[in-house]
């Protein structure tokens, strides 16, 4: 199946002006856990790593037996589904999803990008369409666009202890100045503001803010709550409780 096409670097994906692009930190996307069901390894591998690159969280899958059980287990906001899988085509994987409720968005992959397959895939309950070869930064925008579809309201702002921040436009203020965060360390923020001053378990955050791929033993939690501590400044915001996790008092 085609996808990408193949530049001096390695694997990249198709520009508009048909050069391979790489995904900067610049465009941060919605803080969103994403699931890309694709069998052809490389293609996968290549849209994970651009994703992660924005702050987002990745799974992968490479059929779609393997998709309908992830799915089933953890509340993806978006699904990258391609349509020709092995074991469960993606026509089913998509129509299975619907049947059992869930409320993820779905792109649809596909080597066809005639009129007929773009209006079958969307009747099966797709939420958007996108041909091979494609372009990165088109992927990108679609993936945040229907993340914003599937996230809380726009209009949610978090406010505990003297911070405000503005879920829909990644925007943290404490007492009046403005506080620059990294992606991870915002979704740990917005975690934290968002339990209402109730304990959070690290692990609770490494499901909500990592992927799969993250070590269950990893001290990633730790040290980005550390940095946001730092960043967030005096008086200390976020306590630890010992044996349970973290919460903002």
């Amino acid at each position: 199946m085609v996808g990408v096409l193949e530049p001096q670097g390695g694997v990249g994906f198709l520009s508009p002006d048909s050069t391979a692009i790489v995904p900067t930190q610049a465009m941060v996307a919605a803080l969103v856990k994403v699931l890309v069901v694709e069998d052809e390894v490389r293609l996968a591998d290549a849209i994970a790593r651009g994703l992660r690159r924005e702050g987002i969280a990745v799974d992968t899958a490479g059929d779609g037996d393997l998709a309908l059980e992830k799915a089933s287990m953890t509340p993806y906001d978006v699904i990258v589904l391609d349509r020709d899988l092995p074991k469960v085509h993606g026509d089913e994987v998509c129509q299975s999803l619907r049947d059992d409720g869930n409320p993820c968005r779905i792109l649809m992959l596909t080597a066809s990008g005639t009129i007929e397959d773009r209006v079958s895939g969307l009747n099966l309950g797709a939420d958007d369409y996108l041909p091979k070869p494609f372009a990165f930064l088109e992927l990108m925008a679609r993936v945040r666009a229907l993340g914003r579809r599937h996230a809380v309201p726009p209009s949610l702002v978090l406010e505990r202890a003297g911070v405000r921040l503005d879920a829909a436009r990644h925007d943290v203020i404490r007492d009046g100045s403005p506080i620059v965060l990294t992606p991870k360390e915002l979704a740990v923020l917005e975690a934290l503001l968002g339990a209402d001053g109730a304990v959070v378990s690290p692990e609770a955050l490494l499901d909500q803010v990592w992927d799969e791929h993250v070590d269950p033993f990893t001290n990633v939690v730790r040290v980005t709550v550390m940095t946001l501590r730092k960043k967030l400044g005096a008086p200390p915001l976020i306590e630890t409780v010992i044996g349970a996790g973290y919460r903002v008092a």
